[in-house]
């Protein structure tokens, strides 16, 4: 009686073993599924973060890039207006004391230091290079003619423009240019657009230098007649 207890038990026993041995392998394979689940969960989360990050790092450079341009805004004005004509026929007095406001703008505004770095390979690296080279010989000999010299650089301005140049385009510069950064590109097209306005305000007060020499000899005519 007590053998057949012990068989019957031992039986059952045998039945069982494979029963929880199925249920314990469907809870691991459970549990991986359910991790594998939440690792992909947590990792599309993380790349959305740093989707929306990258956005606000573009956001943030194009910011600083924007106050690089205000600023050389500024120094141009404040310069511009020290060089007018107007402040060349007012008293002596009151252009001192105008100059002294605008070498204090000038000082607060270059306090400000704004600096985006621009990644570049080597190649992009020695097309800048170029490119600065060859504005800065053109601007070196401003003096000795200004009319070629404001020639030549519209000719570069033409190479830097998807608008339809007025004149000739330097396609030399041009293929200089397209191997620079973005970046890059764009502050060489302001650098030759903020050279083209200074030689265009020469020009206005070259002319009307001109013009008040010429009034002042035909006045002067007029009196001796």
């Amino acid at each position: 009686m007590a053998q057949a207890r012990i068989s019957a038990k031992a039986s059952e026993g045998a039945q069982q073993q494979p029963q929880q041995q199925q249920q314990q392998s469907a809870g691991q394979l459970r549990g991986r599924f359910y991790r594998s689940t939440s690792m992909a969960d947590r990792s599309s989360r993380l790349l959305e973060n740093l989707d929306q990050l990258e956005l606000r790092v573009e956001a943030f450079r194009d910011a600083a890039s924007a106050m690089e341009q205000e600023k050389e805004i500024l120094l141009e004005m404040i310069h511009n207006i020290q060089n007018s004509q107007d402040m060349r026929h007012i008293s002596e007095g009151e252009r001192e004391e105008l100059n002294l406001t605008a070498n204090r703008l000038m000082g607060r505004t270059l306090t400000v230091e704004v600096s985006v770095e621009t990644i570049r390979n080597a190649q992009q690296q020695e097309s800048l290079l170029h490119a600065t080279k060859m504005i800065d010989e053109i601007v070196s000999k401003l003096l000795d003619d200004l009319e070629d010299a404001k020639m030549r650089l519209m000719s570069l301005y033409g190479a830097c423009t998807s608008d339809v140049p007025a004149g000739p385009i330097d396609q030399k510069f041009q293929s200089v240019v397209i191997g620079c950064a973005i970046e890059d590109q764009k502050k060489i097209k302001r650098r030759l657009e903020t050279l083209l306005r200074n030689l265009e305000n020469s020009e206005k007060s070259i002319t009307l230098l001109e013009h008040q020499k010429s009034s002042v000899r035909q006045s002067c005519n007029s009196k001796q007649d």
